[in-house]
This record gives structure tokens, C-alpha cells and sequence, in this order.
């Protein structure tokens, strides 16, 4: 909309004269303590760290192993983007690197998660692995889009995780009826990805992911009874991409969930 000229001209006089500098005067003063609570918010979060609890039921652990040069992964990819802001469940995007080699490296893919893809199939007496396969809770799960029905049942292990800087400390306490051993991982989560695949099965297209796992690492097995406190290095500052950070307990005998905590600061 267009303002007509000798409005416009009336208009700048009045803002340029002593009622213009009042009214500006009133908006500053209105508007500084809001600004000083603002800053002082910031400043207090950045000297202050940042925690998450466990909670009393543990969410339903959801793994999905896919890859970029996969052309039946990108539904599943998909689907897995629709879980996300649930807290019921944790969903994981292991891309696996086996399917490099169809001409297209999918960037996200680590022999990390490969390796782990084989763990579970060993540990379940399973030959060989696939793609898109889904974990749901350590089991083998080709039900999805559908997932089972919530156990419900109270969680064994209670995990607290604490962000210093750069340092994030998970401390796990066992409670009375968990499994003599216990063991873990950390998984360090980023979503709003987006590549244009230029070659393989998917050429051509844009695949969007979420919940891709860009660090794993593995906590060896420890006594419940004594509880456990692990630690992970993390990159300082704002990632690009929106980030989580977790910790998952797991049976080592099953490599069954048992608890899994995130933390998005």
C-alpha cells in the first residue's frame, strides 16, 4: 500500500519534531526492562549447566538402519522423521556404509553403525542383515509403520544427564530387579539434514533426514549394584543443525533398552 506524499511529508515532521522525540523516549524506556531481562536470561544460562532426568517408564528405543544409496530407505527415512517431539520414544538413524559402494558414499554412513547392525544380528542369531531394517527395544521389528503396544511397565534404571560446556556426564543408578550387568551407549543426534543424491539406486532425488546418528560410542559393561558414570566429550557452541545428546542403558546379555535419556541443550 502506497502512502500519498503530503501524508508521508506530514507524517516524517511530527517524528522529527518534539513529539516524535517524546514518543521515542516512552518506546525505550518500555521497552528496557524487558531488554535487561533478556540479557540477563542469556547470561545466567550460558554460566549454568543444563540437565535431563530419566523418566519413571523408559521410552520404546526405535533404530533404523538405512542408507543414501538404499532405494527402498527412503520411506522408512520418512517415517522416522514423524517421531520426532515424541517423548515415548527415542528414535536413531544409523546410516551403515555397506551400500557405498553402488557409486553413491552416503556421508552419514560409519562403520560404527555397521558394526553395531552386525552385533545385533549375531547376538540374535540372525545371518545377515538389511536395509531398511528397524529395531524396536532391541528386537527386530517389520511391523513399521505400526509399533508395538508400550509395555508400560517401570523402569529398572534411573540415568541423569548434566552438560558443562563441553562435557556431558551421565550417572545411572540401578533400582532393585534390574539385570546384574548393565551396559551402554552414547548417541549423538542431529536432524534437518537434507542431499541431493547424484548417482546410485537413489540418483536424483533429495532425501531429508532426522534423528541421524553422527557419533556412537559403545560404555562397556559394569555391576548394576555399583551404579556407573560415564562421560563424552561434545563440541562446544551452536551446532548447525539441531542436536540431542544421549544416553542409553542397555542389558548386555539381550542388548535390550532398559533406559534412555536425551538432552537437547
Amino acid at each position: 500500500m502506497r502512502t500519498p506524499k503530503g501524508l508521508a511529508a506530514r507524517l516524517l515532521d511530527t517524528l522529527q519534531g518534539p513529539l516524535g522525540r517524546r514518543l521515542l523516549r516512552a518506546l525505550v524506556a518500555a521497552a528496557a526492562p524487558w531488554a535487561g531481562v533478556a540479557l540477563a536470561a542469556t547470561g545466567s544460562d550460558a554460566g549454568m549447566a543444563c540437565r535431563a532426568q530419566s523418566t519413571a517408564t523408559a521410552p520404546t528405543v526405535v533404530e533404523l538402519y538405512t542408507s543414501e544409496g538404499c532405494s527402498s530407505c527412503p520411506p522408512a527415512d520418512r517415517w522416522l522423521s514423524t517421531l520426532k517431539g515424541r517423548p515415548d520414544i527415542l528414535p536413531l538413524a544409523f546410516h551403515v556404509n555397506y551400500w557405498d559402494r553402488l557409486g553413491w558414499t552416503d556421508r552419514f554412513a560409519t562403520p560404527e553403525a555397521t558394526a553395531r547392525q552386525y552385533e545385533l544380528a549375531h547376538q540374535a542369531g540372525e545371518s545377515g542383515v538389511y536395509t531398511p531394517q528397524v529395531i524396536v527395544d532391541g528386537q527386530d521389528w517389520r511391523s513399521w509403520p505400526r509399533l508395538p503396544k508400550p509395555v508400560g511397565t517401570a523402569a529398572a534404571v534411573a540415568v541423569t544427564l548434566v552438560r558443562e560446556g563441553g562435557l556431558v556426564t551421565a550417572q545411572v543408578a540401578a533400582a532393585t530387579g534390574s539385570a546384574a550387568r548393565l551396559s551402554g551407549y552414547w548417541a549423538v543426534l542431529e536432524d534437518n539434514h537434507e542431499s541431493k543424491v547424484r548417482a546410485g539406486e537413489n540418483a536424483g532425488e533429495t532425501l531429508r533426514h532426522d534423528h541421524v546418528v553422527r557419533l556412537y560410542k559403545p560404555v562397556a559393561a559394569w555391576p548394576a549394584g555399583q551404579g556407573t558414570r560415564a562421560q563424552l566429550s561434545v563440541s562446544p557452541g551452536v551446532p548447525q543443525n539441531p542436536r540431542q545428546v544421549v544416553f542409553v542403558v542397555t542389558d548386555p546379555a539381550t542388548a535390550r533398552p532398559l533406559q534412555a535419556v536425551s538432552l537437547g541443550c
